[in-house]
């Protein structure tokens, strides 16, 4: 490609055009067209006047002034010499120090972590340590007078006062893997999860107590198993360690404990039956605003401000949902049981209210599935 001073003179000389015919039509003089033509710079006094007399030239023969001016400007970058800081390589003064700097936070980094992991781990292995211990312990627990939940492990004793004279009938847990399996004089018993089972330990063919399986795990017997006793006569009791053996503090029901009850419940609703219990669905959807809790069999406890623009929440649950809001009225409740769905009454608006909705074994042999309102 031509340089800028080749077009100019390659464009005068197609158009038979004499240095003296453009010096006379542009005002440009001999010596600055020859400059231009010849390319020499140094000749004009500024650059901008060299620019100025380029564009009026390239615009006298007909040329692109724009395309000349950037075939100026591009021979000028390729003759500009290199700065010499370019040429020069800088050596950084802080790279070394800055290296050693991000090594030693990066060391003291890996350091605190290692002293966290290893003292977390330590505290963890002495909290399993003592909880292993604590699971292989005999705690023997005797009725005192009132309703308890209790968590059982083998060879747990469970104490039932005699119905006559004095002794006790001694109750020993022989299975906690699947089912609860316990040893009576009358012979084992054994009560499947979610069952709940009235109970002859003494062989006399009256009932003497009921107790119902809310938690029992198939490959751990160390998580025990969550068991709830009543007398069969309904008078509540409680299951109190005694003195002579090392004992266990049974934990005290609360409002948001999930506690399996008998069938024979004045609060209680059946909204289903069948002759085995199996997983069901709660499907909550919020109408408006209040304060929502649940608790899903054992797990833990739930609770948020819910309003009309809550997503709908499902709860699926194996045993039992206890449920608890500040306004019933705001709560849609459908109940979806094998093949059949159900929806639950609404209370009035404003009311609080707990329920629990939850499988029971009748007597009869038959699984129900139960609503109940709770105190």
């Amino acid at each position: 490609m031509d340089s800028y001073g080749e077009q100019l003179k390659n464009s005068r000389e197609e158009q038979d055009l004499t240095i003296e015919d453009v010096e006379a039509k542009t005002s440009i003089t001999r010596q600055y067209i020859e400059a231009l033509e010849n390319e020499k710079n140094e000749v004009f006094p500024g650059e901008p006047y060299m620019i100025g007399f380029l564009k009026n030239y390239a615009e006298f023969l007909g040329l692109n002034p724009n395309e000349v001016l950037k075939l100026y400007q591009a021979k000028k970058i390729q003759e500009s010499p290199i700065p010499v800081e370019l040429l020069q390589k800088k050596k950084p003064k802080l790279l070394i120090p800055a290296i050693v700097g991000v090594v030693l936070v990066a060391l003291i980094g890996v350091g605190i972590y290692l002293y966290f992991f290893f003292r977390n781990m330590n505290q963890q292995k002495a909290e399993n340590e003592r909880l292993l211990a604590e699971t292989k312990k005999i705690h023997r627990y005797e009725f005192d007078g009132k309703t308890e939940t209790i968590r059982m492990y083998k060879g747990d004793q469970i104490l039932i006062p005699a119905k006559e004279g004095e002794g006790e009938i001694v109750l020993t847990v022989k299975n906690v893997l699947g089912d609860l399996t316990l040893e009576t004089p009358a012979g084992s018993q054994v009560v499947n999860l979610g069952e709940e089972r009235v109970l002859d330990v003494d062989g006399d063919t009256l009932s003497d107590v009921i107790i119902y399986l809310s938690d029992v795990a198939v490959n751990d017997e160390n998580r025990g198993a969550q068991v709830r006793l009543l007398l069969d006569d309904n008078t509540d009791v409680v299951v109190a360690p005694s003195d002579d053996v090392s004992t266990a503090t049974a934990s005290t029901v609360k409002e948001t404990d999930y506690i399996p009850v008998t069938s024979a419940n004045a609060n209680q609703t059946t909204i289903h039956e069948d002759t085995r219990p199996y997983p069901f669905t709660l499907t909550v959807t919020f109408r408006g605003p209040c304060l929502f809790r649940y608790k899903v069999d054992s797990g833990e406890k739930t609770e948020s401000y819910c309003t009309s623009s809550s997503p709908s929440l499902p709860l699926q649950a194996q045993n039992g949902i206890r449920l608890w809001t500040s306004n019933m009225n705001s709560l849609r409740l459908q109940i979806n049981a094998g093949t059949k769905s159900f929806d639950l009454d609404i209370g009035p608006d404003g009311h609080v209210e707990v329920e629990d909705i939850k499988w029971v074994h009748g007597s009869d042999g038959k699984y129900r599935l139960v609503v109940e309102g709770v105190d």
